[in-house]
């Protein structure tokens, strides 16, 4: 009985693992986020192992039937649409109930944002916290009170969509001279960190419309 969580390219394939393809290969099954855009990578690699959905909206009514056939022989892959499963992504649950059914798990190394971005930043790695996606409506004050007497860096993800909002939020809660380092579109072919005060990356993601994930890096608060 087990279970491999297989970590997948952020954006460019070739960082893809020798280890990773062959898991996926042999695997009876992969649990893919985003069926459409786990076919493509598959492709790419030739692997022709049968995939089935998994992702937050139905991860809880499925997981008890994945534990069972895992629990009757079935080798099961994880893979998210980037990244590592389980970082800001479907599989902490099924890794839970897993455990609870001593079932054997194995997490490869590989792809996640957060450890470039945080290594390109500058700041220091040796002490960070990471907060993921903050939440958008319920919590999301309290933690950003909480994130303002940090002395640690920083770790935020953000969307597009979103990331001008926490941009100037952080101006209202660290202060438009805190520092920050905001990545995008890691490991693609138009990838970019732009490093400065929130008040200058503001200006900078202002003028032009902001494109692909972000991963937003804050200097933690000086003594």
């Amino acid at each position: 009985m087990k279970l491999y969580l297989v970590p997948t390219p952020i954006g460019n394939l070739q960082d893809i693992t020798f280890r990773a393809i062959e898991v996926l290969k042999n695997a009876d099954l992969i649990l893919a986020e985003d069926t459409r855009n786990s076919k493509y990578l598959c492709q790419q690699f030739s692997i022709e192992t049968p995939m089935q959905s998994y992702h937050k909206d139905n991860e809880h009514k499925t997981v008890e039937h994945i534990v069972q056939k895992i629990k009757g022989g079935v080798v099961v892959a994880v893979i998210s649409d980037a990244g590592t499963p389980g970082i800001s992504d479907p599989g902490f649950l099924l890794i839970r109930e897993c455990l609870r059914n001593d079932i054997e798990i194995e997490c490869l190394p590989g792809a996640t944002a957060l450890i470039p971005a945080i290594v390109n930043s500058g700041f220091p790695t040796d002490r960070f916290i990471f907060e993921g996606f903050l939440p958008h409506q319920k919590g999301r004050q309290k933690r950003l009170l909480a994130l303002k007497e940090e002395m640690r860096t920083i770790i935020l993800y953000e969307s597009p969509y979103r990331v001008l909002k926490l941009l100037n939020e952080c101006k209202e809660y660290f202060g438009e001279g805190r520092r920050v380092s905001v990545s995008r579109e890691l490991t693609k072919k138009f990838e970019e960190t732009f490093r400065g005060s929130v008040s200058d990356a503001l200006i900078h993601f202002q003028s032009k419309e902001p494109k692909g994930e972000f991963v937003v890096v804050i200097e933690g608060k000086n003594d």
